[in-house]
């Protein structure tokens, strides 16, 4: 992974991620980096954005990165906690929640997605956490953004499994770059400084696409990267 002297690609990555809220009403958020990025981006860019998990805190205001989606502090900083089900049946099938940040362990060339099993489904190389709402999230939210590193074992031709569905999913942003789908297939469209084009087609695990005009993600801030530091070591 090619890095700054300034900071890193994995930062600038979850600065980008964060980027992409401002001005969105409202974001369901999956753990690890989704959630630093959603954090940061509710710190810095959109303070009123707000912020929803799947164990049915909505409105919270975490001040440290949560350990998982039970983490007291979701609960005891939100503007209300509702049931699971009240959460996929009111909150998120009708569509309430604008945008979902998602990641997974493998990503296809229509930004399907596996968090399920790596290998054979009976006998599998390794057993990862499942779907939990992600199907449902994915189709309840009117647009998703997917967070993942970008290697040829996450950014591969054909799925292992096929646990989230990415008709919805407007950009992957990984720590190179950012796809997008253009004609249903996913496209890089934005290259991280001192990235190549050539970088990124060896990480993926298909003949990638690139878009006539491919953009480059502007530097983190200063701002930016004190409030993501400070954020990550509380």
């Amino acid at each position: 992974m090619s890095t700054n002297s300034e900071y890193s690609n994995g930062e600038l990555q979850t600065i980008v991620a964060a980027r992409s809220l401002a001005g969105k009403r409202s974001c369901f958020i999956g753990v690890g980096r989704p959630s630093t990025a959603a954090l940061l981006a509710r710190m810095v860019h959109n303070p009123k954005l707000v912020l929803v998990y799947e164990s049915g805190t909505i409105g919270a205001k975490p001040y440290h990165v949560p350990l998982s989606i039970g983490d007291g502090e979701l609960a005891e900083t939100a503007d209300l906690v509702v049931s699971v089900p009240e959460m996929f049946n009111y909150w998120i099938g009708p569509g309430r929640v604008q945008v979902a940040f998602l990641g997974a362990a493998q990503v296809d060339p229509q930004a399907n997605l596996n968090s399920t099993v790596i290998g054979e489904y009976e006998h599998p190389k390794t057993r990862l956490p499942g779907a939990g709402g992600a199907p449902e999230i994915a189709t309840g939210c009117a647009e998703v953004v997917v967070i993942a590193p970008h290697s040829t074992r996450t950014f591969v031709k054909q799925l292992d499994f096929k646990t989230t569905r990415g008709e919805r999913t407007t950009r992957v942003i990984t720590d190179l770059g950012v796809l997008e789908p253009v004609a249903g297939e996913l496209t890089l469209t934005t290259l991280h400084p001192d990235v190549r084009v050539e970088q990124v087609r060896e990480n993926t695990g298909w003949d990638l696409k690139i878009a006539d005009n491919v953009q480059v993600s502007d530097a983190p801030s200063a701002q930016e990267l004190a409030a993501l530091r400070e954020l990550v070591a509380r």
